[in-house]
């Protein structure tokens, strides 16, 4: 499994149909992988789509969305570094 760089801020799935079958491109993969196995889930945003994560080895929250809602599904899914600030704000994170 790849750990999350330092310099990275932003890992975006894209949608993928081969044959007529939406699959998983390799970043989709990475973030499934991601946060079933390395980042620790915080919190659900109020409107139940965005979940905050954080990354025990670096600390730096991450926040999971599903930025092409209109996809069957919420489309392909976005992990972004977020700020403390904003951790607190839209999780209650202290």
């Amino acid at each position: 499994m790849e750990h999350l760089k330092p310099t990275e801020k932003e890992l975006r799935g894209q949608r993928v149909v081969i044959d007529g079958v939406a699959v998983s491109d390799p970043i989709t993969r990475r973030i499934y992988d991601l946060i079933s196995h390395q980042l620790v889930e915080l919190g659900i945003g109020d409107e139940g789509w965005s979940k905050l994560y954080r990354d025990p080895g670096d600390g730096r929250y991450w926040e999971l969305t599903y930025p092409e809602s209109e996809y069957h599904g919420g489309g392909p899914p976005m992990l972004t570094q977020v700020s403390d600030a904003l951790a607190a704000q839209k999780y209650g994170i202290s």
